[in-house]
């Protein structure tokens, strides 16, 4: 089976599938331990990677690379790629799709902004024309051979919305995705008119959209879940925290616990898993 195939009937079974956003190696490997989902997520990457707000800054072969590295670490989990609007040509877009593809993704998700581009929760997005996007996006769906392909709206007008993601149902496009969206009754509204096309909701800390458990998501029949930044807050926070403790201190480490706290053993224990020589060889993808 391929990666493709195994994220698509994930999104088929019953419930609601979260996939976690990680932004580095070593954010995969805590988020392993919980999930079996990634979300390799744009605006962590541009945090990680570039040290750069998510406004356009990622250049593709950095991402292809880092998705190499994932899937290298971790054969078995779901991994939901970012490509944003598709690195602005329609022909780089199918480039990286067919690229991310043979190096073992399990879907994408391309967005309908246009430069400069902003995270799917600010403000001041703008959109391409519809027609545009869908050009694109086609050419997209026509260049995979499995890989799953989430069409994503950031438009902010009430009935652009709606024409939109109905337009977006409408392709062969395994998901839809309305991002920013800033209700349950919107959320309502938008399922309505995608009909039985799987819906996918993005929610952040400090965003626009509504904070839903999983169990409110399935009632809602969102069929995906992405979590975007939850661990790259929470390090933004714990290391915060750590070093004004440290500085507090004059500099002395707090006192070391081993069965509570993090140190080089159990740091080593956990990346020693990712050593591609401990894993039993993945099926191999068709493609």
């Amino acid at each position: 089976m391929s990666y493709g195939t195994a994220l698509r009937d994930e999104v088929r079974s019953p419930g609601t599938t979260p996939l976690i956003g990680i932004y580095d190696m070593y954010s995969a490997s805590v988020v392993a331990r919980h999930y079996d989902g990634f979300f390799v997520s744009g605006f962590g990457f541009a945090a990680s990677h570039y040290g750069l707000p998510d406004i356009g800054f990622i250049a593709w072969p950095d991402m292809v690379a880092f998705v190499e590295r994932l899937r290298l670490a971790f054969p078995s989990h779901h991994l939901l790629v970012d490509i944003d609007d598709g690195y602005v040509d329609p022909e780089v877009a199918c480039h990286v799709v067919q690229r991310l593809e043979r190096i073992g993704a399990s879907g994408v998700i391309l967005e309908d902004q246009k430069r400069p581009r902003r995270c799917g929760h600010a403000d001041g997005k703008q959109v391409l024309p519809l027609e545009e996007y869908l050009e694109k996006l086609n050419l997209v769906l026509e260049s995979r051979r499995d890989l799953v392909v989430v069409a994503r709206t950031d438009a902010t007008e009430e009935s652009d919305i709606l024409r939109r993601a109905e337009a977006l149902a409408e392709t062969d496009a395994d998901v839809v995705l309305v991002d920013g969206v800033r209700s349950v009754e919107w959320i309502k509204r938008i399922r309505k008119v995608v009909g039985d096309k799987p819906l996918l909701f993005n929610q952040i800390a400090g965003g626009k959209s509504p904070r839903l458990s999983l169990s409110e998501l399935t009632d809602l029949e969102c069929q995906v879940a992405i979590y975007s930044t939850p661990c790259l807050f929470a390090a933004h926070a714990a290391i915060d925290s750590a070093l004004t403790d440290l500085k507090r201190s004059d500099g002395r480490l707090p006192e070391f616990v081993a069965s509570e706290g993090i140190g080089v053993q159990r740091s080593t224990e956990l990346l020693e898993k990712n050593i591609s020589r401990h894993h039993p060889a993945p099926e191999p993808t068709t493609v």
